[in-house]
């Protein structure tokens, strides 16, 4: 630590230091830190981005699926009532095979919310809404919360008393804990010595935003095709869908070159009629597909959250929800360990985190997995297999009811924010 000890350490909070130090102000990034803050800790947030883009109408046509476990930790930490009118139940699911101006397959599952005594399975929030939300939620913890914004980390170190970070700026910050936050490529896991193992799916998401002629009902759909899954997801308000459409990386990028007239043209054979006449409604979006997992969700005085920790593929749409579950384990394992009068940073503390979300996030990575390599293909012997997979799971009412209770996030261990418990 002593190169960066010579460095003028700069305070944000013109107190004491911050007990954590969060980088990556995405979406995870905020919400761990109104988690902590609401909960008396310090936190002080890095994020490149800066809040006029952050608020910009840019972010227009991007959509989370907030499973129902989700949205009562966003209601724990006073997050909900900013975003309640804009977000969409989620009343039913389907799902089925297909192929491109065939229709979906016979053989489906349909998941029905009225099974599940809880209310909806999820909601459906623009990132626009939700961004807004988080950003506004923190201006109002400046006594615990500071947000230093279009900045970069660029060095970290450790000791045994906290850790050390650098900014582009030339600013030094100190801490208890660095949490990473910041995406599948994150620097803080990369600084720590954390590594990361994975592969590349060989599949674009095409993400837009959808106008349709009928109502979409408040209705899910997941179509597997050959080359990848499409999604069409409900928004709120008017009959709008966000949709997150894979294709070949060569097809995705032919696709996305149109103009929106041949881009609709060929979402068309896929979307299908059921909805009506569309339309393209805002911009549109690419990313590449693949899955990244670090090795460790932990190193010295570091933890990781969110895709930082785990990148999956989007098929079950859970990769937000998976971060959240971090942010809901990770902020009960400090904040427990912070009245016990434990130092937040060390590695005991760290461990019970790592414990609680490891088999989580692994089951979820191989799962996800598992799923894209056997439903995006069109592989004969495969594709019955699915559909009797598909028959059986919608003619059981028992493994009906545990995949709705998965899909909104109600299983496993679940931290207090997740059962809608403040900490």
């Amino acid at each position: 630590m002593d190169k960066l000890a010579r460095a003028v350490i700069v305070n944000p909070m013109n107190g004491p230091r911050a007990h954590v130090i969060i980088t990556g102000g995405g979406l995870n990034g905020p919400a761990l830190a109104l988690a902590l803050a609401h909960a008396g800790l310090r936190v002080t947030v890095i994020d490149a981005m800066t809040p006029d883009l952050l608020r910009a109408e840019s972010f227009d046509g991007r959509a989370y699926a907030l499973a129902l476990a989700s949205q009562r930790l966003l209601a724990a930490i006073g997050l909900w009532p900013q975003i309640r009118e804009q977000a969409q139940p989620i009343l039913d699911i389907k799902v089925s095979d297909g192929h491109a101006g065939r229709g979906a397959s016979p053989f489906h599952m349909h998941f029905d919310h009225a099974e599940l005594e809880e209310g909806p399975m999820g909601f459906m929030v623009e990132d626009r809404y939700l961004r807004r939300a988080l950003l506004d939620a923190m201006d109002s913890q400046t006594h615990r919360l500071t947000m230093l914004s279009g900045r970069r980390v660029i060095a970290q170190e450790v000791s045994a008393g906290g850790v050390l970070v650098r900014l582009d700026d030339g600013t030094t910050l100190d801490g208890d804990l660095l949490v990473g936050a910041d995406g599948r490529k994150s620097g803080t896991a990369l600084r720590a010595g954390i590594r990361r193992t994975g592969h590349d799916y060989g599949q674009t998401a095409l993400v837009s935003a959808i106008r349709h002629e009928k109502p979409h009902a408040g209705t899910a759909h997941q179509f597997f095709m050959p080359a990848g899954p499409l999604a069409i997801l409900p928004l709120q308000p008017g009959n709008r869908s966000s949709i997150v459409w894979a294709e070949s990386h060569a097809r995705a990028h032919e696709i996305n070159a149109l103009d929106d007239a041949g881009y609709l043209e060929a979402l068309r054979p896929r979307f299908g009629d059921f909805l009506g006449r569309i339309e393209l409604e805002g911009k549109r979006f690419t990313y590449p597909l693949n899955l990244t997992m670090a090795e460790s969700m932990i190193a010295a005085r570091v933890a990781l959250i969110g895709d930082a920790a785990h990148g999956v593929h989007p098929i079950a749409g859970q990769g937000l929800n998976a971060g959240l579950r971090d942010v809901a384990a990770l902020a009960e394992t400090l904040v427990l360990a912070a009245r016990r009068g434990e130092d937040i940073g060390a590695a005991q503390v760290l461990e019970r985190y790592a414990q609680w979300r490891r088999f989580d996030s692994n089951a979820l990575a191989l799962a996800t997995d598992m799923f894209n390599k056997l439903f995006s293909n069109d592989n004969p012997v495969l594709r019955t297999v699915r559909h009797l997979g598909l028959g059986l799971v919608n003619a059981t009412p028992g493994l009906r009811r545990g995949f709705i209770r998965e899909a909104a996030g109600l299983t496993g261990d679940l931290p207090r924010l997740m059962r809608g418990q403040p900490l």
